[in-house]
């Protein structure tokens, strides 16, 4: 992915895709599902269109075959990383980690 700025996260998804030149089914057959089968054509198309947010799972194999940071993919989706806790965090904790995540942005 390119340093160029991020849109949504179905829009980077079609970029990096039709950059690859690949068809909806040869992304399709690189990502698996929770079930561990491919996800679908139609699926993908969800997300490029924002009809759907995906699961981590999808998301990470989304990453691995775009070759995309997958922070940067969670963040689009607006989600957390599965490895970043988000149960019993106090308000001080999560205020705390948005001041940081603020300040590098100033950056």
């Amino acid at each position: 992915m390119s340093s160029e700025t991020v849109t949504s996260f179905g829009d980077v998804i079609a970029a990096e895709r039709k950059r690859r030149k690949w068809s909806l089914r040869e992304l399709a057959d690189r990502v698996r599902s929770e079930k561990g089968t491919p996800v679908t054509p139609q699926y993908l198309n969800d997300i490029e269109h924002g009809r759907r947010i995906p699961a981590d799972i999808v998301i990470e194999g989304l990453a691995k075959a775009l070759d995309i940071q997958k922070d940067v993919l969670f963040h689009l989706a607006r989600k957390f990383p599965p490895d970043i806790p988000t149960e019993d965090l106090t308000a001080k904790t999560i205020e705390e980690a948005y001041k940081a995540f603020r300040r590098s942005l100033r950056k």
